[in-house]
Formats: structure tokens, sequence, C-alpha cells
């Protein structure tokens, strides 16, 4: 047994957690974008950058999911 890390070890770890995590993380921030959007419309313009913020950041986890998917099925 050596100190280093094993590379079994930590490609178990990303294949396992990092599709499911960051499709929830993907679904999250899509219906809080959704949540924002009537109040965004109502309320000043500043407030327009929220859902438009929440709609990236729930774009770039389906994004990273996908690249995980496809990583997975490389191997």
């Amino acid at each position: 047994m050596s100190n280093e890390p094993s590379d079994e070890r930590w490609s178990t770890f990303t294949e396992g957690f990092i599709v499911p995590i960051a499709g929830l993380l993907s679904l999250l921030f899509a219906v809080i974008a959704g949540m924002t959007v009537q109040p965004a419309l109502s309320g000043s313009a500043s407030d327009l950058l929220t859902p438009i913020i929440f709609a990236g950041a729930s774009v770039l986890c389906f994004r990273l999911r996908q690249r995980a998917v496809a990583a997975r099925e490389d191997d």
C-alpha cells in the first residue's frame, strides 16, 4: 500500500456522484430562475439580472453533467 492516490478511486468518485449532483443542481437553478422571473418583471430593472444569473448557472450545471456523461461513455 502506497500513499499515492489511486486513479481508480478518483474515477469512481467522479463517475458515481458528479452526474446526479450536477443534474439536481441544474434542476434547482432552473426552478429558482423560474420563480424569480415574475418578481423581476414587476420590480426594478436591476432585478432582471437575478433570473438570468440562475438560468446561466442552470445551463452551466447541465453542460457539466453532459461532459461527465460523455467522459463516462468514452471509458
